[in-house]
């Protein structure tokens, strides 16, 4: 009885954010071991389903780095990044754009098996992004930046219960492939889509004052207080481009960024649906 009890109040303290955000559209970047671990993989996959039966209106945009490595690798391919960016050329897009629909396809099933509706947008059933060369695209090839998000598809496709699920690929106006980094399509889409939330999943608690140092678990951080942490570089490598993917998506609107780590069993639900959370929320300078 004791037990069920703690159940029931878990779901009342849930209530008011549920309320909250019933209808509203929540961008989660999806990856890391979140991606990779089939059982982490399945709770993740939960909670977003969970989500989208409670009224919210989740988004997904996936990565797929660690299977794309082993295709480059099986395949005697360079694996190359430069300065967190893949290094891409024309033979490699091809490879990169058919890992990550492979990958697309396979949320999607996963999320139907839970019961859930996922519908796969990548650049073999449907485009929702223009890009540009990046430009770094002398050095870095066939990366790209958003020119474009194709809103109105996304947010037609956002019908009760159906879960948009798309590939961080996007064809150019020069009808090329061009790989975009998730977590700017992630922040770029939640923009476009006036998202109440944009969530990046990663492989580490948050943001810590003190590397690796998990007691000091910044758990709500300013704007104007991240830029100062990356400028004293306590915020550095692979953390710099989420947090500034964050901000800029602060800046057009959304309303409030989530950090966090996609390992911890059920970390979606705990992050958006408890009083205290579990990871690194960014807000708006106040």
């Amino acid at each position: 009885m004791e037990r069920a009890i703690k159940k029931a109040d878990v779901l009342i303290e849930a209530l008011p954010y549920i309320k909250s955000y019933s209808g509203k559209i929540f961008v989660i970047k999806y990856g890391g071991s979140a991606l990779i671990n089939p059982e982490i993989k399945k709770g993740v996959l939960q909670d977003i389903v969970f989500m989208s039966y409670v009224g919210i209106r989740p988004v997904i945009i996936h990565g797929g780095g660690p299977f794309i490595n082993e295709e480059f690798r099986r395949l005697g391919k360079k694996v190359e990044f430069s300065e967190g960016l893949r290094v891409t050329t024309k033979d490699d897009i091809t490879v990169v754009d058919r890992v990550l629909n492979q990958v697309n396809e396979g949320i999607v099933n996963d999320i139907k098996k839970l019961g859930g509706r996922a519908l796969s947008m990548n650049t073999v059933k449907k485009n929702v992004m223009k890009a540009r060369p990046h430009k770094e695209s002398s050095a870095l090839g066939f990366v790209g930046e958003i020119e474009e998000v194709k809103s109105e598809v996304i947010r037609n496709a956002v019908r009760p219960r159906a879960i948009p699920v798309i590939s961080p690929v996007s064809i150019g106006e020069d009808g090329e492939l061009y790989n975009i980094n998730a977590d700017d399509a992630s922040s770029e889409i939640a923009m476009a889509l006036k998202a109440v939330k944009l969530v990046l999943l990663t492989d580490v608690k948050g943001i810590m004052r003190h590397k690796g140092d998990e007691s000091t678990l910044i758990s709500t951080l300013a704007m104007k207080d991240a830029d100062t942490l990356i400028t004293r570089k306590v915020i550095q490598s692979g953390m710099i481009p989420k947090v500034k993917a964050c901000m800029n998506a602060l800046r057009s609107g959304v309303s409030k960024t989530h950090i966090i780590d996609g390992r911890i069993p059920h970390s979606l639900l705990l992050e958006i649906f408890t009083d205290k959370g579990i990871g690194t929320e960014i807000v708006k300078d106040k």
